[in-house]
């Protein structure tokens, strides 16, 4: 438990805490929650701060945030953390804030992994939030529907913080290197590719690049002028990381993506393999890997096999679970089963002809006999008038007309011969020739 004072000293504070903003116009990321006219901001800025949930990934201003909060209301902020509390420090910790309240003071208690409670320090809170003694503001880097009491988080507000992105980062350390709170004071000689080298290694946390920002100057060379110099050899040791495997602008990371996705849908597990290697030792996210793999899964597999889908679903939850190095091996368990998997690209090309069609034909009326007649002036005109439910029918099947009359025969779906799908082939054929036999039922 910390409270915030006025008095703290910075000069032996690493670096992301010497540079944590102390106000809106130095936050960097999260424009869609903080930017000009958008709802935190707007909260802030009109002094009306309830009880809310940061979610997000380490490292993407939770904490700083709520400290700018406690700052613009006045209010005293209390750091609290679910690690290493109980019953006991919650409770005084309330005591402390009903003390505030009786004079008048507004007490912010930031709960940073508020997930790690369980239920009974998480209702300890509910009293004191309802009647206005705190105003609650947790921080949790996992799902609130699943891991806050439902009690608890209907009194709070939900708001998502997303990973920064390189660019992002980049801004945060060049800040470090002209702020007098960071190395403004020195002569620092680093390249723009290494800094966003430093950014990609960061993958999307601010503290983790301004440490290792930090590390890199500390193991610079410093010349008779006193200009330290950072090589690529004292980055590629600082990071551990082979160093240019991304470029600032991107291109390599597309590069390297196409290539997976290629080596998968040319069935090549060994290239997939390396390529899935080269994208996560550079320091991509892999939780973007995991959803590449798994748009893969119906592109380019679909009903040819059904699992695969299964297995990229699995590949990202273990990723989430789990996060890196541990989820090396469930990715590559993914790329190699869709590396392996019969291929078809019926549900893509589906699709595509489908909304070829959805977007010259935004205004084509659905058939009235599948609308539903909820109320009765609907029924009177006609909405599921002549609606059939198949499930009243021999075979579970009708003939009823679903699509609109300028579309009616019209074929999106083509299924392959590959893998399960030549028997989804044969089943549609049986589909259609019945139809065709009873269109006049």
């Amino acid at each position: 438990m910390e409270q915030v004072n006025l008095f703290e000293n910075k000069i032996s504070q690493p670096l992301a805490a010497r540079l944590r903003p102390e106000d809106l116009d130095e936050f960097v990321g999260q424009e869609h929650l903080i930017g000009e006219g958008k709802v935190i901001r707007n909260l802030i800025e009109r002094d009306q701060i309830t009880s809310m949930i940061f979610w997000g990934p380490p490292g993407v201003g939770k904490t700083t945030l709520a400290r700018i909060i406690a700052k613009r209301t006045r209010a005293a902020f209390i750091d609290f953390s679910a690690v290493t509390s109980g019953i006991k420090e919650i409770k005084q910790v309330m005591q402390q804030a009903e003390e505030n309240r009786k004079f008048g003071e507004k007490t912010i208690l930031f709960v940073d992994e508020i997930h790690r409670f369980n239920k009974a320090q998480q209702d300890a809170f509910l009293p004191f939030v309802e009647k206005g003694s705190i105003v609650l503001i947790g921080a949790t880097t996992e799902n609130p529907s699943f891991e806050i009491n439902g009690a608890l988080l209907s009194r709070c507000k939900v708001f998502v913080l997303k990973a920064l992105t390189a660019d992002d980062l980049v801004v945060l350390l060049k800040r470090a290197l002209t702020d007098k709170k960071g190395f403004g004071d020195q002569k620092i000689d680093i390249s723009e590719d290494m800094l966003y080298m430093i950014a990609n290694f960061a993958n999307g946390d601010a503290r983790t690049s301004l440490s290792t920002l930090e590390m890199v100057v500390l193991n610079g060379n410093v010349d008779g002028s006193g200009v330290t110099h950072v090589t690529e050899e004292t980055l590629e040791q600082c990071i551990s990381k082979r160093s240019l495997l991304y470029d600032k602008k991107g291109e390599e990371h597309y590069n390297l993506i196409s290539a997976l996705h290629k080596s998968m849908r040319n069935s090549d597990p060994d290239a997939a393999v390396y390529w899935l290697a080269r994208m996560l030792e550079a320091g991509e996210d892999p939780l973007y890997v995991a959803r590449r793999v798994l748009r893969f899964a119906s592109e380019d597999i679909g009903l040819a096999d059904p699992r695969a889908m299964e297995i990229g679903v699995a590949a990202y939850q273990a990723c989430h679970f789990i996060g890196m190095p541990e989820c090396t091996v469930n990715l590559t368990e993914a790329v190699v089963y869709m590396s392996m998997a019969p291929k078809s690209n019926s549900m893509e090309k589906a699709y595509m002809m489908a909304a070829a069609d959805a977007s010259k034909m935004l205004a084509e009326p659905v058939p009235l006999n599948i609308r539903n007649g909820v109320t009765k002036l609907m029924r009177e005109v006609g909405y599921g008038a002549g609606y059939k439910y198949a499930h009243d029918y021999e075979g579970h099947i009708t003939s009823m007309q679903c699509l609109p009359d300028s579309l009616l025969g019209r074929e999106y779906f083509v299924p392959s011969e590959n893998g399960l799908e030549a028997k989804y082939k044969e089943r549609l054929k049986q589909i259609k020739e019945w139809k065709a036999a009873h269109k006049d039922d």
